[in-house]
């Protein structure tokens, strides 16, 4: 999920009122404690974790869940040391989803040598997860330009018949675990395949092999969909894409030119990325932005973020993955992630789009989705009396999993799958 360049979008919105009068730890502890429902993090352990960190203490905000990430982790071992295997491995996801909190809350600071040893704490909590579920699961390394993504293909039994599968499309900074609290656990609950991988940018693609951001996630997804209808246990007319966060954009580009997917949702649809960019710069700055206005605009801003550290923690934290030389080559980067009018009305697989109240980031995006796409769309509408407001619905994801997936399933049984 997403964090907000410089200030909040719309500024009405009562964070202050949630867990941290700061939205970043806030809307942390919301997508952690969305997690209890599918056992990937426990209340009370959240709980502790934020009881002691003060508003604005990034230092701690990151000790704390580091701490939490350990408590759990040890957990883990020793029960798996006695032979104890589910128990262990619901220990060792609650770890992951600590840990990658604390990554979070790292990779903003630029040099951090604490940042590549709790994203391998993290990855290798993941994986014992993986060891140890009672779900059947292949790691697959994935073809992409020579190198390969690191991904997993859970099953929700052994026997290799064929399956609806559910593709899932990270956001920009989600950590793989996340996934399964978006949606994985409620797949494999409902009889489908699950795949999951770090895409270009994305996390272990990112962290330890610098790779970057693209816009044009065919490429990304074509050699992942041609790997998949090659297994026996695929069917090759139910395989299903998901996307959540700036995942929405990337599937979407995807679905304009790769139409084998028998269905997609984008958790909310996105369509310009660069709209959560430039709606908190100041108006002056993307003046020069657009005018072509290079050097000025690098020197204004970067005399801008010396003045206010937290926004320059925000901007190398978003600017990370596009892995650019300058503050203009970097939006520029951004604004590359746009689905054009004629992208759009190429897609013509079926589109369910989740659309929440108090949308941080892209607000009215999934709308314009919907209507720009050249298929049917649903966009379904998530409020705060249903507890299911603000970006991905964070405290709301048993709903959610509830609508997207009635809708996936009619949706194939209509289609004849």
């Amino acid at each position: 999920m997403s964090a907000i360049p410089f200030r909040p979008a719309h500024p009405h919105q009562a964070f202050s009122a949630g867990f941290y009068p700061d939205i970043d730890f806030d809307f942390v502890v919301r997508c952690v404690l969305g997690a209890t429902a599918s056992g990937a993090a426990d209340v009370g352990e959240v709980l502790w974790a934020i009881d002691a960190v003060s508003p604005g203490d990034h230092d701690e905000w990151f000790r704390s869940w580091h701490s939490a990430g350990e408590r759990a982790r040890a957990l883990a071992e020793t029960t798996a040391a006695v032979d104890h295997e589910f128990s262990a491995s619901w220990a060792y996801l609650r770890a992951a989803t600590y840990f990658a909190a604390a990554v979070n809350a790292l990779s903003g600071f630029g040099p951090d040598d604490r940042l590549l040893p709790t994203f391998r704490k993290h990855r290798a909590c993941w994986d014992r997860f993986v060891d140890t579920t009672a779900h059947s699961v292949d790691r697959i390394g994935f073809p992409y330009e020579g190198d390969e993504l690191p991904g997993y293909f859970f099953s929700p039994g052994p026997d290799p018949v064929p399956r609806p599968t559910f593709v899932m499309v990270n956001g920009s900074d989600g950590a793989l675990s996340a996934l399964w609290s978006s949606g994985a656990a409620g797949a494999l609950a409902r009889g489908y395949n699950v795949v999951m991988f770090d895409g270009p940018g994305q996390q272990s693609m990112l962290f330890e092999r610098e790779t970057a951001f693209r816009p044009d996630w065919e490429a990304v997804l074509t050699p992942v969909l041609d790997h998949l209808l090659r297994r026996p246990d695929v069917d090759p007319g139910r395989v299903a894409l998901y996307g959540i966060s700036q995942g929405g954009y990337w599937i979407a580009r995807a679905l304009a030119y790769e139409h084998r997917f028998a269905a997609a949702i984008a958790d909310p649809g996105v369509v310009d990325v660069a709209a959560s960019w430039s709606a908190n710069i100041p108006k002056s700055l993307m003046k020069l932005f657009h005018a072509g206005q290079r050097k000025q605009f690098d020197t204004e801003l970067g005399i801008g973020l010396k003045l206010t550290p937290k926004a320059a923690h925000t901007w190398n934290f978003r600017a990370r993955p596009y892995q650019r030389d300058s503050y203009y080559d970097t939006l520029t980067a951004v604004h590359e992630h746009t689905l054009t009018a004629a992208d759009a009305a190429r897609i013509t697989t079926p589109l369910f789009l989740t659309d929440p109240e108090d949308e941080q980031f892209w607000p009215g995006q999934s709308r314009r989705l919907a209507d720009m796409s050249g298929g049917p769309a649903l966009v379904s509408r998530f409020t705060a009396t249903e507890g299911a407001n603000y970006h991905c619905q964070p405290l709301a994801r048993t709903l959610t999993d509830q609508r997207m997936f009635d809708w996936l399933d009619d949706t194939l049984a209509r289609t004849g799958h």
